[in-house]
């Protein structure tokens, strides 16, 4: 296992201590979309091709699948050399699904006579090497995102013979786009060149001004191009209940940080912190706070140093905010953990015989320069969720073993688990797997509106507080429809839900914080991001 899945699995466990770490943990299951082959002989359709691995890929990722992303598809083929418009033989692409450790592929093709639009798809299943018969849609071309998932609901069949949802369900349920916004999306997706991606997308927001995608990838065109003033403008409006919004909120964080806005890349930190909790989001948390002189500070570098001790940048961040708060001794400790980790840390070795200077002066009177903490630009949620699938899967092998009259119960304290930790996605799936079990469950009701408010899924967490009250009154639920009012800046219903929450459990720190939060409000002062 690499380091980086190392630390994401390790902090995953830790999250859940009830379930054994020696059981393995089932794979997730893989899946690679390639470009469709364009039959239709026809100009200005050759958009489509890279339009089914967009589509096909959301579809599919909303039901626990992993998708592999475009970026690792292209750094697949130019690791073997070959240009990515290029009709790969079968062999070929097996050797590239082997290299990106796919379970299955989807091979493609779509042709359009005029009047009908038809899209054929096959799944070859890379560990029984069998390849499936056709899945055949079509329709007009003005309906290509509905044929499209349709035939991602083919898939899913085919992959998950006992896949629950109708076949129209799934249709409508899907987020409905314009068939030009979406043309104009892809064609910025495909381009190599920046401009013409900023016109592109910018065009398909001209069309729908709340396309998701198009402001996600405008945020990162202008980020790669250095002007954060836009890339901080277009992160801040994809919306909070977006299953991108933990990354755009790390980009948004990054660009406030290079624009010197650090109380605002701390907020937007913080923001990431609550859908994903990998380490190096607390430690850009712990850099942004350190750039404000704030003690707590260290307190995220030593999360981050707990979570993932082998990276020597978290161990000297820690050793500049404990000089700060003046505990040398505890600097010098970490900065010899840095330079155990990266020997050739120059900076390191200025600062930790700075320090030795300092110390063997009598007077301790000579000038220690110290360093700024170091900023992380890596962000791999990807990862993060892959691996998180893979222990959801385990949770539910164990689970599955259990008796039945145990299962909810099971399922709501790996839920605690999760939520406990900030992870609320993973959570939000526990509680709806116990409420399976327990449609009325008041602990799995009032567990679900918790991890879907800290997910910013406001209106949704509202709508199961007021479930799990109608079920059994609940300190957590009456918290949350507070927190909701809050959220809606209506400080007399939070504290009419507050009241209500400390009555139940009058010791409960959440009501405190609430409490606080809502008197802060009255006296007009700002709480603290």
């Amino acid at each position: 296992m690499n380091p980086l899945r190392y630390r994401i699995f390790f902090a995953l466990i830790f999250l859940l201590p009830a379930l054994a770490v020696a059981q393995a943990a089932p794979g997730t299951q893989t899946v690679l979309v390639l470009p469709f082959d364009n039959s239709t002989r026809q100009p200005g359709l050759e958009w489509i091709s890279e339009a089914f691995p967009e589509i096909l890929g959301q579809r599919l990722s909303m039901q626990s699948l992993y998708l592999i992303g475009r970026d690792d598809r292209q750094q697949a083929f130019d690791r073997m050399g070959i240009p990515v418009n290029l009709h790969a033989s079968r062999a070929t692409l097996y050797r590239i699904a082997t290299q990106l450790d796919a379970n299955f592929v989807l091979l493609g093709s779509y042709s359009y006579q005029g009047q009908t639009f038809t899209a054929r798809v096959q799944v070859l299943d890379m560990k029984a090497l069998r390849l499936s018969p056709d899945q055949v849609e079509s329709g007009p071309l003005t309906e290509l995102i509905g044929i499209q998932t349709a035939l991602a609901w083919d898939v899913l069949r085919l992959i998950r013979p006992g896949f629950p949802v109708p076949r129209q369900t799934f249709v409508q349920s899907a987020p409905a786009v314009r068939l030009d916004a979406f043309e104009a999306f892809i064609r910025g997706v495909v381009s190599s060149d920046a401009a013409d991606k900023i016109r592109y997308f910018k065009a398909a927001l001209a069309i729908d001004a709340h396309y998701a995608q198009a402001i996600l990838l405008l945020a990162k065109t202008h980020f790669a191009q250095h002007d954060y003033e836009h890339a901080a403008t277009y992160f801040s409006k994809l919306p909070p209940d977006d299953p991108s919004f933990g990354e755009a909120s790390f980009l948004l964080g990054l660009s406030e940080y290079h624009l010197g806005h650090f109380e605002k890349a701390s907020a937007a930190f913080k923001s990431t912190a609550e859908r994903v909790p990998l380490t190096e989001v607390l430690n850009n948390i712990g850099v942004a706070e350190s750039r404000r002189a704030r003690h707590d500070a260290a307190d995220y570098f030593q999360k981050a140093v707990q979570a993932d001790p082998s990276d020597a940048d978290y161990h000297f961040n820690l050793a500049v905010a404990l000089y700060r708060k003046g505990d040398i001794t505890g600097a010098q400790r970490q900065l010899r953990e840095t330079l155990t980790r990266h020997p050739s840390d120059t900076e390191a070795r200025q600062f930790q015989e700075s320090l030795a200077s300092n110390l063997a002066a009598a007077s301790h009177s000579t000038a220690v320069a110290i360093p700024l903490t170091r900023i992380k630009r890596n962000y791999d949620e990807s990862s993060y969720r892959q691996l998180a699938v893979e222990l959801q899967n385990a949770i539910e092998e164990s689970i599955g073993k259990a008796k039945p009259s145990q299962r909810a119960a099971l399922h709501i304290e790996r839920a605690r688990g999760f939520l406990a930790s900030g992870a609320a996605a993973e959570a939000e799936s526990q509680f709806r797997e116990a409420l399976v079990d327990e449609p009325v469950n008041p602990d799995a009701l009032a567990g679900l509106a918790h991890a879907l408010l800290l997910e910013n899924k406001v209106p949704l967490a509202r709508v199961q507080a007021a479930a799990a009250l109608r079920s059994q009154p609940s300190a957590e639920a009456y918290l949350v429809l507070a927190r909701a009012a809050l959220h809606d800046n209506n400080s007399a219903e939070a504290s009419l839900n507050l009241q209500k929450a400390l009555a139940l459990d009058p010791s409960n720190d959440e009501a405190k914080a609430v409490q606080l939060e809502i008197q802060n409000r009255a006296s007009g002062t700002r709480t603290e991001p």
